[in-house]
């Protein structure tokens, strides 16, 4: 009973293109309406925008009426939804351009400039970590502003106040306690 359903839908569709293809518009807005639902479901599941579905179903049925003299009895329905699905690949596609665009031209590298953003937090991490592992291993006179200023993060002014010096001698000791550093963990990080 269900195959025979089916074979009344398809019958009814063949009947229905041969009609729009003789010029009955009233026909072609019957399969708009027997489809409109296929075609948005397809489309937004690529655009998940309902706007954007809804604009692009539009779409996408005129280039089905305008296409459809080309249409060869091939599966009404996997032919429908396959141009819906390459519309709403290519709206996407231009989306997703124009985005790119609008953030180029606003300046702003995307890739760029977060990257770099990234890199260095990733390597100020990274130095971090190594710098509080190997902490004990620093002379007394070293492990204070080496603590302070990789760890804490505090400028030569803030420990230069706290420690009630000038500020070239926060800059001295860390100046010795990177060479110090270099010398004994062999790393070039620490500049």
């Amino acid at each position: 009973m269900e195959a025979d359903r089916r074979g009344e839908r398809e019958i009814s569709d063949q009947v229905l293109i041969q009609k729009v293809k003789s010029g009955n518009d009233h026909a072609f807005r019957l399969l708009v309406e027997k489809y409109r639902l296929d075609v948005f479901r397809t489309i937004y599941a690529v655009l998940r925008d309902e706007k954007e579905a809804e604009d692009a179903a539009q779409e996408v049925f005129m280039k089905i009426y305008t296409s459809l003299s080309q249409y060869e009895d091939q599966g009404f329905k996997t032919w429908i939804k396959r141009i819906a699905v390459n519309h709403a690949i290519d709206v996407k596609r231009k989306k997703d351009k124009r985005q790119e665009d609008s953030i180029e031209s606003a300046g702003y590298d995307l890739y760029g400039g977060q990257r770099e953003q990234v890199e260095t937090e990733v390597i100020n991490r990274a130095r971090r970590k190594l710098v509080l592992q190997r902490l004990d291993e620093l002379p007394d006179n070293y492990r204070h502003v080496i603590y302070d200023f990789y760890i804490r993060e505090k400028t030569y002014q803030q420990m230069a106040k706290e420690q009630n010096v000038q500020v070239k001698t926060i800059e001295t000791k860390l100046y010795r306690a990177r060479i110090w550093m270099k010398k004994h963990w062999k790393e070039d990080d620490f500049s």
